[in-house]
């Protein structure tokens, strides 16, 4: 028994060419991108999202630069409470 689970889904073939992409490379770059923005809203963890997006974690690190995400999940206001305490 796996525990894997495969999703699959359908889109026109336009989209391909409208992102300058072909489907081989779209599939790891969505990944990627659904992996930051989770991570971006703090719904998962570094770890998680590097495994979602199927890199390690220092790969994953490097890419939220690309993406222009910090890699800290803490605002300013976080910080200061967490410095004053």
């Amino acid at each position: 028994m796996s525990d894997t689970v495969q999703v699959s889904f359908t889109l026109n073939r336009d989209i391909f060419s409208a992102l300058r992409q072909d489907p081989e490379r779209f599939v790891p770059e969505l990944r990627l991108a659904a992996a930051v923005k989770w991570y971006e809203m703090g719904m998962v963890s570094q770890s998680k999202a590097a495994e979602i997006a199927g890199l390690s974690r220092s790969d994953f690190l490097t890419e939220l630069s690309r993406y222009k995400v910090t890699p800290f999940q803490y605002n300013a206001d976080e910080i200061i409470r967490e410095v004053d305490s």
